[in-house]
């Protein structure tokens, strides 16, 4: 970042590079929805590259960036919140039925090993427990399991201390054994 910050373009490509599938990552999970997901990490970059100049390098990079992120999935909540979105049935997509695209989909999906459904039910069960989280939970946990940062790095993306990360992590543990529970087998 302190290259990019000089005006290495080169440094910044590299930095998106890098970063940019755990910001999806974390914004698919937290918003259930890729293409939000994307646009949202294009917001992250562009507001990185705008406040270059201003980077102090005060505490690692990789927290500054999680706590614009933060910032922005915590807006985007709101917002989204604020706006009525309706879902179209694939079956009315269109005067000709499905869409040829959504016709592959469904034709490989009939393909797909029973593992991989397995996979997938198990990857929705944990998205679904997930999303009963409140806002600051699903954050913690999406950043302390999936980015492996520590309670100091997470305290200071979510400005928190890190006592408050330890708690937040353990009420958000305690409700995902309440959600996970009744999914496991005796």
């Amino acid at each position: 970042m302190l290259r990019a910050k000089e005006g290495d373009e080169g440094a910044f490509t590299e930095l998106v590079a890098n970063y940019q599938d755990r910001i999806v990552g974390i914004f698919c999970h937290l918003l259930g929805n890729q293409e939000a997901a994307e646009d949202l990490a294009q917001e992250v970059f562009l507001r990185i590259y705008r406040s270059r100049a201003n980077y102090q390098a005060k505490a690692k990079f990789s927290t500054w960036l999680f706590r614009i992120a933060n910032n922005l999935a915590s807006n985007s909540r709101r917002n989204k919140g604020r706006r009525k979105e309706v879902n179209l049935n694939p079956q009315d997509s269109g005067p000709l039925g499905i869409r040829p695209e959504e016709q592959l989909l469904v034709e490989k999906s009939g393909l797909m090993p029973t593992r991989q459904i397995g996979l997938k039910e198990t990857q929705a069960i944990v998205r679904e427990a997930l999303g009963t989280l409140n806002e600051r939970q699903q954050m913690a946990v999406l950043l302390h399991k999936f980015e492996g940062m520590s309670y100091a790095d997470i305290g200071a993306a979510m400005k928190l201390s890190e006592a408050a990360v330890k708690s937040l992590l353990s009420r958000a543990r305690e409700n995902l054994r309440v959600q996970l529970e009744k999914h496991i087998c005796s």
